[in-house]
């Protein structure tokens, strides 16, 4: 018998000639993954499936098993004592946590927004360990969304009643009062009931028996065809501050995601629908009041009376959308005895944001000397074909050059105001002297 250790061969060449390992080089996992990989795609192959088989399956385990201890190590070098737990024994010194790597308010390990889920992502840790050199992108969604497809028509969606508290830290968005779906393309189609107001086609009565029913009707809708639109913008940053999770969730939370917030908002309001989003208030059918001529109504009556017309369009209001100007007007609306009218205790800072049952949503998206009332959910569905999408690149213009990278967001969405009926544009009187 040899003194020498049998080789075993690797594989098989199409010819049938074995492939031996390269002589004090071991194959690396991935080397063994795309070796069998081939082997397994070549119809050509001619040698022992089973035992080809038998060796992908140790592989694949050793890969998993590669990443899950990739994967506990990541976790066990974020782990962090609870506040005020001692250091651990031993003179060594509590490590810092890092920004992006707290528990949501629930305890869950995972991110709870955009800038968080970036800078916990392994593309970012593999873009640093390469030099911060290439391009990635990140995206997430706040909250889950289940996949809807659409036909000549989107699918009947299930309405939540009320509105969706919102986030502590952020005010309450124009998109957040709206119903929220999932496209799975580009195109958006959808029917808009175009009937008008429901006692003009809602011929149900007592019938005597025997007596013919009344048919209801007629009914009217428009197929609206449209896609859906990218909203998007970056900032430059340094290298250095890259490096920084602090600073990335700075400009992520900060500027990137507020800037397609509020353009959001801003679309969800005015939005042309053609070049643009679609705004509630461009749709043709919406509801309109202004007081009349001469009136004196102050701003807080206005808005009851528009809660009113769009009560008798049998579309109950749920929100009221406007200015912080014209808030402010209603807010210092002040009785005969100087008090003010809406909020009894100015010192209050948790008192809420509503009006005659109504949430109020203020924003400079909307312009001073108009509002927006109307059911919301009932109206319209924001459809979106992903959530914020952060992606980072060196590869622009002459910042290669200046140690500067490109941190850019995006997100594609289109509203559909699928029954414009629910909803009331308000013009406020002028003031008068």
């Amino acid at each position: 018998m040899s003194n020498f250790a049998r080789v075993r061969p690797i594989g098989r060449r199409r010819d049938g000639r074995p492939i031996y390992p390269i002589k004090g080089g071991a194959p690396t996992l991935l080397e063994q993954r795309d070796e069998i990989a081939a082997l397994l795609a070549d119809p050509d192959y001619d040698g022992d499936i089973d035992e080809l088989l038998a060796r992908a399956d140790d592989v694949h385990a050793k890969i998993e098993q590669a990443n899950k201890r990739g994967a506990r190590l990541r976790a066990l070098k974020a782990a962090q004592l609870p506040a005020g737990d001692p250091p651990p024994q031993g003179g060594g010194q509590q490590r810092r946590e890092q920004p992006g790597m707290q528990p949501d308010d629930r305890g869950n390990p995972g991110p709870v927004t955009v800038a968080e889920a970036f800078v916990r992502s392994a593309a970012l840790e593999h873009f640093r360990d390469n030099g911060k050199q290439g391009k990635f992108a990140v995206e997430h969604r706040a909250a889950p969304a289940g996949t809807v497809t659409t036909g000549t028509q989107p699918q009947q969606n299930t309405r939540v009643p009320g509105i969706l508290p919102q986030n502590p830290d952020f005010p309450l968005l124009v998109a957040n009062l709206l119903d929220r779906q999932t496209s799975d393309g580009t195109t958006l189609e959808y029917m808009r009931d175009t009937s008008g107001p429901q006692s003009t086609w809602n011929k149900a009565a007592v019938v005597a028996e025997g007596a013919d029913k009344p048919m209801s009707g007629p009914f009217a809708f428009d197929l609206i065809t449209t896609t859906l639109k990218t909203v998007a913008h970056w900032v430059p940053i340094t290298r250095q501050a890259a490096d920084d999770n602090g600073q990335l969730m700075g400009y992520i939370n900060g500027r990137l995601t507020y800037g397609l917030e509020y353009k959001m908002d801003q679309e969800i309001l005015t939005g042309n629908g053609t070049t643009e989003m679609q705004g509630i208030l461009t749709t043709p059918g919406i509801g309109t009041y202004q007081p009349p001529v001469g009136s004196t109504d102050v701003k807080l009556i206005t808005v009851r009376k528009a809660k009113t017309q769009g009560e008798l369009a049998l579309y109950p209001p749920t929100a009221v959308v406007m200015n912080p100007m014209d808030w402010q007007d209603i807010e210092l609306d002040e009785d005969q005895n100087g008090q003010f009218r809406v909020i009894a205790n100015v010192t209050d800072p948790g008192a809420p944001t509503r009006l005659w049952g109504l949430t109020v949503v203020t924003t400079v998206a909307m312009a001073a000397g108009t509002a927006l009332l109307g059911g919301f959910r009932t109206g319209a569905t924001l459809w979106e074909r992903q959530g914020i999408t952060i992606l980072m690149t060196d590869s622009h213009a002459d910042y290669f050059t200046a140690n500067t990278l490109v941190i850019l967001a995006e997100r594609r969405a289109n509203v559909a105001v699928h029954t414009p009926q629910a909803f009331v544009k308000i013009t406020f009187a002028a003031a008068t002297a």
